[in-house]
């Protein structure tokens, strides 16, 4: 029997907690059994296998992100929205690390398409509007921000700044900093290289 109370929420939301406990490649459908002291069994009516709970609670972590980026870039632009994107990622992961690990699960293209991370591209590309960036250079710059934010959260999150100085918090206000001026200056695009040349035959 089902216990009374069990929903695909409440089971995705104990996931989610399991996983900033262990670490999200430790949560299955049977740890969240046993987190509820019941049968594995008795959670198939609510969840298919644990992938799917596992996509489940990287839609859980990308809705919480969206929603605190929404509040933090409200009336903000320039430098400051930058900012504030970028302390909303850097605060969720430490905050949520293992959500913040299921935020970056590849999902297939239909259930991507229908998640937060839509409303996550639309933010970025908001705050890039206040630096006059045009195709394909925001895309670019989309692409930039991602891979300096998750790389630097990564890199933290994982003990790699432990033993060296400066603080981590100067480091990341500097990074800030060397990002709106290079979004502010962004080059233009350089003469494509030359294709090689054909290998002797």
């Amino acid at each position: 029997m089902v216990r009374a109370g069990l929903t695909a929420a409440r089971l995705t939301l104990a996931g989610a907690e399991l996983a900033d406990e262990v670490g999200f490649e430790q949560v299955t459908v049977s740890a969240v059994a046993r987190r509820f002291g019941v049968t594995v069994a008795s959670l198939y009516s609510h969840l298919r296998n644990s992938q799917d709970l596992r996509t489940r609670i990287a839609l859980l972590a990308l809705d919480e992100l969206a929603a605190r980026a929404a509040d933090a870039l409200a009336g903000r632009s320039g430098k400051d929205a930058l900012t504030a994107l970028a302390n909303v990622y850097r605060d969720y992961a430490r905050e949520h690390p293992g959500r913040y690990a299921a935020a970056q699960l590849r999902l297939d293209p239909a259930t991507a398409a229908a998640s937060a991370g839509v409303r996550h591209a639309r933010m970025v590309r908001s705050v890039l509007r206040g630096y006059d960036l045009t195709e394909p250079d925001q895309t670019h710059a989309v692409r930039l921000l991602g891979s300096v934010f998750h790389g630097y959260v990564s890199l933290e999150l994982g003990g790699g700044f432990d033993h060296s100085a400066p603080d981590t918090q100067e480091t990341w206000t500097r990074i800030l900093d060397a990002l709106d001026a290079l979004l502010h200056t962004w080059p233009p695009p350089g003469p494509r290289p030359a294709p090689p040349p054909p290998t002797p035959r």
